[in-house]
């Protein structure tokens, strides 16, 4: 079997490394393959915190997924001899203010129906957990089963095991429907993050600041994943095993400006984190990133067969990182013609109903609808210079 992906993020590489593991002859299609979300992502892989109230669909599909993290991150090492910066930190919710502290509790009652391991602390016993924590904060949960990964690790990883599985790339953009046709090959994957949006899928970008900091070698970093409120606004700060701190994120929908807007976010991350773990005033500010989470209507992703030759594997919004082993194990079984478990949530279908701006078809027909010229030609590129347009 031929097999074309159509974007070379980390979801498209693991979905085409895991094809070519099953024997099938895969292209990848990406003038600039990791240059979209999945080079700014933050890493969590995080099936309670990453819970969100309208989302419930989503929660057995991101726990079967972060459950598959650990093997998937060792075979993964093994195939390309790269380390991918996977840890197993707990996450710590905070909030500074009284307000802060409500949501936090308010939150908590969604996370413990995941069923997953969460625990409330309360005065020193929060500061146990992060000792870095400002004396501010009075109390926290703890979601005992997350993970962080590091996602350029991740996609420098699946290059790799891709290209070493027999992987070719083509460097040519696949900029519409008629691209998609004249592809040589039995079965398409779109997996262009935001880009997917020009084969009439419903996907918009969703922009999003994020921050790098990088510790010096006697300083104290997070042991934890923080996750914080602070008048109204939430925060993540995550640590990496080689002194680097990600905060993140601003969440905005500018379709895809980078051009404006970048130093009053800089400005709130810094002043939110600081607020909630002082020390990082102390570190070296290394970069300032800007990068568009692929959303969908119900901010689920899409997952599923547009027709019988195509499928969509896109709108991955927050959790694309997370849902890398879960979304590259569906698309490869309905790549041999197997049911997906787990995703008939995700059904690019769910859109063919009136009511919903640049709506999928029925199967029969799936790329009815025009192109979306915002976006650019590569399939997972976020630069605004390169004919513009995660995962």
């Amino acid at each position: 079997m031929r097999v074309a992906v159509v974007g070379g993020g980390s979801i498209g590489l693991a979905i085409a490394w895991r094809a070519a593991q099953g024997g099938a002859e895969v292209v990848v299609h990406d003038p600039e393959p990791g240059s979209g979300a999945s080079r700014v992502a933050a890493g969590m892989i995080a099936p309670v915190t990453e819970s969100h109230y309208g989302e419930a669909a989503l929660t057995p599909f991101m726990a079967a997924s972060a459950d598959a993290w650990p093997g998937f991150a060792r075979e993964l090492e093994t195939a390309s001899g790269l380390p991918v910066g996977l840890r197993d930190v707990p996450t710590v919710v905070v909030g500074i203010e009284d307000g802060d502290r409500a949501e936090v509790e308010r939150q908590t009652e969604l996370y413990r129906r995941t069923a997953r391991g969460v625990e409330t602390l309360h005065g020193r016993a929060v500061r146990r957990a992060e000792p870095l924590l400002s004396h501010r904060v009075r109390s926290g949960v703890v979601a005992l089963e997350d993970r962080a990964v590091d996602p350029r690790a991740v996609h420098a990883a699946l290059l790799i095991a891709a290209e070493r599985a027999g992987v070719r790339f083509a460097p040519e953009a696949v900029d519409d429907r008629d691209a998609v046709d004249a592809l040589d090959a039995d079965q398409v994957v779109i997996a262009a993050g935001c880009g997917s949006a020009r084969f009439g899928l419903p996907v918009r970008p969703v922009r999003g600041v994020v921050l790098r900091l990088r510790a010096a070698t006697e300083q104290a970093v997070p042991r934890t994943t923080v996750r914080g409120y602070v008048k109204g606004h939430s925060v993540y700060i995550v640590t990496r095993e080689n002194g680097e701190v990600v905060i993140g994120a601003t969440s905005d929908e500018r379709g895809f400006d980078r051009t404006t807007g970048t130093a009053g976010a800089a400005h709130d991350l810094l002043r939110w984190s600081i607020e909630l773990v002082p020390e990082i005033a102390e570190y070296h500010l290394d970069e300032v990133s800007v990068g568009f989470r692929p959303g969908t209507p119900d901010n689920l992703p899409l997952i599923g067969r547009l027709d019988p030759r195509t499928i969509a594997a896109t709108g991955h919004y927050r959790n694309g990182i997370a849902l890398i082993p879960a979304t590259a194990s569906a698309v490869t079984a309905l790549l041999r013609g197997e049911d997906a478990p787990g995703t008939t949530a995700f059904d690019p279908a769910r859109f063919a109903a009136p009511g919903f701006e640049g709506r999928v078809e029925p199967r029969e027909t799936p790329f009815s609808g025009p192109p979306d010229t915002r976006v650019p030609g590569g399939s997972d590129s976020s630069r605004a210079d390169a004919h513009e347009e995660e995962s």
